[in-house]
């Protein structure tokens, strides 16, 4: 699958830049956007790193992604026991952050937001981090996004499923659901949600492996509580969880009721961008 390269992420009307383009013109961003690899390389994600590409253009937050020289986070390693490499990374990526002097940074990834915002201080990285959830929750606030003009969802039954380092992990489970509110659409909660939120079987590096001994996968058993409350799309604020959950919906044969969308994906459907 071929990369995304993020200094060539566009659409018919801007182009992204990099940080080494801005620094190069003397410029610095308000925020730095901090793609992620699912949001790089796979092809599915890629399209939620576009929208919300447009979500920010649209508002006119001046921000930058790293490019090339964005690395992974070192996630994948410390859910998998591997702290060495972890702390490689991720003094890697402190060095090239404070050598660009950021602040801010919005995440598309659960994973990476909790990382960078929860265990980069550890290593002397200290920013403000926030999910991209959380942003599109302020901006709605701001009246900057109003949910018009493009894609209605209204009446539509829509369930959130909480992804676990967004939500167990750090407690953000409003911001995700008032993205959502504004829609007009029915939203309908799963048996389990919140603090008590299912894992889509993606997490602790999981999604990497071949699945624990067991009489089912948990995807599917996800997938099935969405099937139990006829919803019509499960809304996700994360590319793990996405992937886990398309997966269960095709292996239930439900691909073509039931529809995955990422929060940033509905919120640029429904401003039309």
């Amino acid at each position: 699958m071929d990369e995304l390269n993020k200094s060539e992420i566009k659409n018919p009307n801007f182009e992204i830049p990099t940080m080494a383009q801005m620094a190069a013109e003397g410029k610095q961003p308000e925020i730095l956007f901090w793609v992620g690899c699912a949001g790089s390389f796979d092809e599915r994600a890629q399209k939620i790193t576009r929208d919300i590409c447009k979500i920010l253009h649209h508002v006119s937050i001046s921000y930058a992604v790293l490019g090339t020289e964005e690395a992974c986070t070192g996630d994948p390693a410390k859910r998998a026991g591997n702290e060495f490499l972890f702390q490689m990374q991720a003094m890697m990526n402190i060095q090239l952050l404070d050598g660009y002097n950021i602040k801010k940074i919005v995440t598309g990834c659960p994973h990476c937001f909790n990382t960078i915002k929860n265990e980069y201080p550890n290593l002397g990285g200290n920013y403000e981090v926030i999910h991209h959830s959380q942003l599109i929750q302020q901006l709605i606030d701001e009246g900057k996004l109003k949910a018009e003009g493009g894609e209605s969802f209204k009446g539509k039954r829509i369930t959130y499923h909480d992804a676990c380092y967004l939500g167990r992990g750090n407690e953000v489970y409003e911001a995700p659901r008032k993205a959502l509110e504004i829609l007009d659409a029915e939203l309908v909660e799963m048996k389990r949600c919140r603090s008590n939120g299912l894992c889509c079987g993606a997490g602790g590096a999981q999604m990497f492996k071949e699945p624990e001994p067991g009489n089912k996968d948990i995807n599917m058993e996800r997938v099935d509580e969405v099937v139990a409350i006829n919803a019509q799309v499960i809304a996700s604020a994360c590319p793990f969880c996405m992937t886990m959950l398309s997966d269960g919906i095709k292996h239930r044969d439900k691909d073509q009721e039931i529809k995955v969308l990422d929060i940033a994906e509905i919120t640029a459907r429904a401003n039309r961008l």
